[in-house]
């Protein structure tokens, strides 16, 4: 199941920085995640310091 980021998000853009495939990007607000793209390895949720990202 790929990752999803909560509404916890604080945009600091950790994650997307973190992620080996692109596969995060900035939306409305929080940053979100392509589902398609997502490999499932974690690195998003290592790096979060509100722990947004999880596993679907």
């Amino acid at each position: 199941m790929a990752y999803v980021i909560s509404d916890d998000c604080v945009s600091c853009g950790a994650c997307a920085a973190e992620c080996p495939v692109s596969a995060i990007s900035e939306g409305d607000g929080k940053y979100v995640i392509d589902a398609d793209a997502c490999v499932e390895c974690g690195a998003c949720a290592g790096v979060c310091p509100v722990g947004a990202p999880s596993a679907e």
